[in-house]
């Protein structure tokens, strides 16, 4: 029987971590959806060539996250921490603060997170654009930069936004990722 390699398996460590750092981004920020600026503030948490990339353009993490909520504020994107999924549980009779509880004491405190944010189509697209960067750079294996890289191929209103609010020229940023990628 032949294998299916999936793009998730073609991640690197490192990427993995930058995508567990976008969803608990996404979930500290109260969103039920993991998008495109989450993974920016994923990349920037985890090390790498991304965040080195990013910090050599001045990117710190807080100022980082204020862009990000500034401009999801702005689109009127709401923090609603999936309160409509445990709500329409909640019409079940299914309490998922007791849920929650039960698990705490059991497996631990955050053994227990829901709803889990899904990643947005725009995110689905940028992955999907980082596995073809990392083929056109020679490679089958997606790290930090291939995600970077990816990103800063998507032309998605809200990402782009997020550049211009940080000052950052995604042309610029792109050639120093793929100049870092030379050096390595």
């Amino acid at each position: 029987m032949t294998e299916v390699m999936t793009v998730y398996d073609r991640f690197t460590e490192l990427a993995k971590r930058a995508i567990v750092a976008a969803r608990d981004a996404a979930d500290s920020l109260g969103h039920d959806f993991v998008g495109t600026e989450h993974l920016l503030l994923g990349l920037a948490q985890t090390a790498g060539t991304a965040s080195e990339a990013l910090r050599a353009h001045g990117l710190e993490i807080a100022r980082t996250r204020t862009a990000v909520e500034d401009v999801l504020r702005a689109a009127d994107v709401p923090a609603s921490g999936g309160r409509s999924a445990a709500d329409a549980l909640s019409t079940l009779g299914i309490d998922v603060a007791e849920i929650q509880q039960r698990a705490d004491r059991n497996f631990g405190p955050g053994a227990f997170r829901y709803p889990r944010p899904a990643f947005s189509l725009r995110l689905k697209k940028v992955i999907k654009l980082s596995l073809h960067q990392a083929r056109e750079l020679g490679g089958e294996r997606i790290d930090t930069e291939h995600l970077l890289l990816g990103l800063l191929s998507d032309g998605e209103d809200t990402i782009t936004r997020v550049w211009t609010e940080l000052g950052i020229d995604p042309g610029t940023l792109r050639q120093t990722v793929l100049d870092r990628m030379a050096r390595q």
